[in-house]
Formats: C-alpha cells, structure tokens, sequence
C-alpha cells in the first residue's frame, strides 16, 4: 500500500475513533449521572404492614346461649341456645359432582362437604395464596437476577448534531457510520441489605398468619355446619313429638265426639277438643316447614343444591362425657386456638417490619456482571466481561427513614395490644361456652323428669275424661303441658349439644373433636 495513502487512512481512522469516543464519553457520563440518582432512590425501603392485624368484618360463626324468660308457668326453658352463621360463611360453591336424588348424611359427612366447598374456607384459602405470593416476591429481591443478553446493532451517527464539527485544524465528517456491530452477554445481579432480610422475615410470618387464619376458618366452619346440623336433628325431634301430639289430640276429639253424638257431653267440650286438635295440627305444620327451611340452610352450607332432599342418620345424644376441667380447657385452648397462632404471627410481623424499618440506616450491597461475546460478526467476537460492586451508605434522607420507624413502631404496639386481647377472647370464650354446658347440663335433668311428670298427668287425666269425672278443659291442658315439656326436652338436648361443639371450638378442637362426637347415635 503507498504509505501516503496509509498515512491518511490512518488520520482518519483516529478522528473516527476519538468521535466515537467522545460520543460514548458523552454518554457514559449521563448514565453515570443517571446511575447515581438511581443508586441514592434504590435504596431499600422496610415494607409496612397494617396498623392492625386482624382480618377485615367478613363474618363470622358464633353459637350464643341467652335467658329466656318467655317459657311460661309450665315450661322450664330457661335458656335460649342459637347457631349464628353470617358472611361468606353462609354460603358455598356448588359440588360439581353432587349425588342426585335423595341423600344421606351423618355429621362428618356435612363436616366434610363444608370443609371443601363453603365459601369462607375458599376465601381463607385465596388470602393464603395472595401472601404467599408477597413472600416470594420478598424472597425475589434477595436472590440473583441471571439472563441473557443477544442484541445486533447498526448505527450511523450525525457528528454535527451532537455538536463536533473540528478537532483543532481537523474538520470532521458530518457522519460516522454505517457501522454494525453484535453482542451476547450473560448477565448477574445481586442487591443484598439487611432490610430485605427482615422483610423477607415479615413476609414469611405474615403468610403463616394467614394459614393459621385459614385453620381457623375450618374451625368455624365445622362450628357452622354441625350447628346447623345439631338445629335439623332438634327440629327432626320436635317433628316427631309434635306428630305424637296430633295423634293424641285426634283421638281425644274423636273421643269427644262420639260422646257429645251419644247426648253424655256438651258441644263446648266436643269444641274445645276440636280446637285443640287443629292447633296441634297447624303447630305441626309450621314445624315441618322450620325443618325444611334449616335442611336448605345446610344444603347452602356445603355445596348442595338447596332443593336436594337431606336425611341425617343420627340423633341429639341425651347423655353425654363429662368435660375437661374448666383449667385444662383454658390451657388446651391457649395452646391450640389457631386464631390466638394467627395473632402470634402477626405480631412476628410487626416486629420484623419495624427492625427492617431500622436496618434502612445500614449500607446496602449490589453487584454486577456480565460475561460473553462481542464484535463486528459471530466469526470474529472477542469475550469480553465487566463486573462491578456498589455499596451505597445512606447518610440524609430528609427524615424518610425515621418516618417509616415511625410507622412501624405503631403497628407494632398496636398488634402486641391485639395479641393481649386475643389472649383475653379465648380465654373468655372457654368460661362462657364453660358456663352454657353447666346450664344446659342441669337444665336437661330439670326437663327430663318435668317430662315424666307431664306424662303421668295427662296419663291421668284421659283416664279421668273416659270414667266421665272430667271435661276436655283438664284433657287440653293436660296435652299442652305434654307438648311444652317436650319442646323443652328436645331445646334442652340442643343446647347441651350446642354448647359441646362450642366447648370444643373454645378450645381449638372443633375439627378434631366434632365430626366424632354422635357415633352410635
């Protein structure tokens, strides 16, 4: 090659070169500038969590024992026992492989259905879900990010619009370019901080919060169905004593007929006989349709259809074990209550949130690298690699971090006070259901032998009414006591029962106690 030729290929392989250069000079120096601002704003920042750690109103199960002072002079009813079920525990989805026709079920079954397909187990299951993704995505921001990189690149740059047009005495083209040029990295990122610990730490407690809440939603939901469960086979029974009344009542009224036919009776007592069988039948009837409407209630509850007709195979037990002493039932319950856990969790939570809150002070680590191939074509690449490490040391934030303390020192006190008073619930949930098994466990005695009692008086008094020594009026008397002693007899059953399954739910043993509880009944 003429040298002189060299010589201005040469020249002009520089100017190209320092264009470049500068150009990429030009640029490094924004990113730098841009690097350091993102540097200072990536600093880690401890994730909040709510002042409160309780779930938001969503319903609830609760089985209450309340005075009654309406029994009246012949009724010894002196409690009132309910199954309240309200929120997304009231309803379900529907069993996509529900049996048609009719259906038979015992209490574990129920139990089982509701524990698959009632909404509030769904929706405790989905708050799961949603916290557990929150906690890998705080696992994320402390592990390496590793991907690849493949780019080709063709430029052609105007030289005169970034503002070079002479380098001392030599002019420069307007242009540079076409060139091209290809890379394919593999690349690292690693960012490490104290702070991400603790939140990562949060994020776990928080999410075994949510499973312990979760738990105990099965704890209410075996609470609701065997309730509502125990409630049927009450009705069940009330049904069947009051089918006893009717028949009793129409054979006094026959009875009553036939002698006001035969002149030995007045009308008033063939009208009096009259009335009191057709209250009885409409007393009936009114019955039969509570029983139904409780049936499509439980149906609700776990997945089947409402219409679906129900038989339950077992029976309110009328006598039942004596229960675990009033200290042992606390301590089970403080040891097992999964709301009592679910608090415990979250309180874990508040404390880590606020110790990531103070790790922001602390410096924070990031590397960087990357490692692979580039040049002008595949052929001719050459390996190429650039690794850095940053440690960014927070010095004046504008008070951002003392803000975030702040915060985070009052969830925290907040959830210690939510975890005293959950403390202070279960133990007063164990007392109260405590005291309902108590009542309900004298009251039975004091309905059973009223029972007999009504019995043998109306025993006495039909047999009083065929010798012709007295009138309908001590026969219908008779027969509602019968019926007010009986209502009292099955109330009393359900409110022993009920206050076992409330015992048990006290104590956090629903799911394991109550499915069991009416075997060979």
């Amino acid at each position: 090659m003429n040298p002189q030729r060299f010589t201005i290929h040469l020249i002009r392989f520089g100017i190209l070169a320092i264009s470049v250069a500068a150009l990429s000079g030009a640029s490094f120096a924004q990113q730098g500038s841009q690097g350091s601002t993102s540097d200072a704003s990536s600093l880690p920042k401890a994730q909040q969590v709510p002042p409160s750690g309780r779930a938001t109103s969503g319903g609830g199960v609760q089985a209450q024992q309340s005075a009654n002072g309406n029994g009246g002079t012949s009724s010894v009813n002196t409690v009132n026992s309910t199954i309240q079920v309200s929120g997304p525990y009231q309803g379900s989805i529907p069993d996509p492989n529900a049996p048609h026709g009719p259906l038979t079920l015992n209490i574990a079954d129920a139990i089982g259905r509701g524990l698959r397909f009632n909404l509030g187990a769904i929706s405790a299951n989905s708050s799961v879900r949603q916290l557990r993704g929150q906690r890998l995505a705080a696992l994320s921001l402390m592990l390496p990010n590793i991907y690849a990189t493949l780019s080709e690149t063709g430029a052609k740059i105007d030289l005169q619009a970034q503002g070079l047009t002479v380098i001392g005495t030599t002019t420069l083209p307007t242009t540079v370019g076409p060139f091209h040029y290809y890379s394919a990295f593999a690349n690292v990122a690693e960012n490490f901080s104290i702070t991400s610990l603790h939140n990562l730490r949060q994020a776990q407690a928080s999410a075994d919060a949510a499973q312990m809440s979760a738990q105990d939603a099965r704890e209410l939901i075996t609470l609701a169905v065997s309730g509502t469960y125990l409630q049927i086979l009450a009705s069940k029974a009330n049904v069947a004593s009051q089918e006893a009344q009717v028949k009793q009542a129409e054979a006094t009224f026959k009875q009553s007929e036939d002698r006001y036919a035969a002149g030995t009776k007045p009308v008033i007592d063939r009208n009096r006989s009259f009335v009191e069988f057709h209250t009885e039948q409409q007393r009936l009837t009114s019955l039969r349709g509570d029983l139904v409407k409780q049936t499509m209630q439980l149906a609700r509850l776990i997945g089947l259809p409402v219409g679906q007709l129900l038989t339950l195979t077992e029976d309110l037990p009328s006598h039942v074990p004596e229960a675990i002493s009033l200290d042992d039932a606390i301590k089970l319950a403080l040891d097992n209550r999964s709301d009592l856990k679910a608090a415990r969790m979250q309180l874990k939570a508040a404390s880590e949130a606020h110790r990531a809150s103070k790790a922001e002070y602390l410096p924070a680590v990031a590397v960087d690298g990357d490692y692979g191939l580039q040049g002008i074509n595949p052929n001719k690449g050459a390996s190429v690699f650039q690794a850095s490490g940053t440690v960014t040391i927070p010095i004046f934030q504008s008070g951002r971090v003392r803000a975030d303390i702040e915060q985070a020192d009052a969830a925290l006190s907040q959830r210690q006070a939510e975890y005293a008073d959950e403390a202070g619930i279960v133990e007063l949930d164990v007392r109260q259901a405590y005291v309902d098994l108590q009542v309900a466990t004298e009251q039975i005695a004091v309905a059973r032998e009223n029972r007999r009692v009504a019995a043998e008086t109306l025993r006495e008094s039909l047999d009083r009414f065929a010798a012709g020594v007295a009138d309908s009026v001590e026969v219908v008397q008779s027969q509602e006591t019968v019926a007010s002693a009986e209502r009292d007899y099955v109330s009393s059953l359900f409110s022993l029962n009920l206050s076992r399954i409330s015992l048990a739910r006290a104590t956090g043993q629903a799911e394991q106690f109550i499915p069991n509880m009416l075997k060979g009944n």
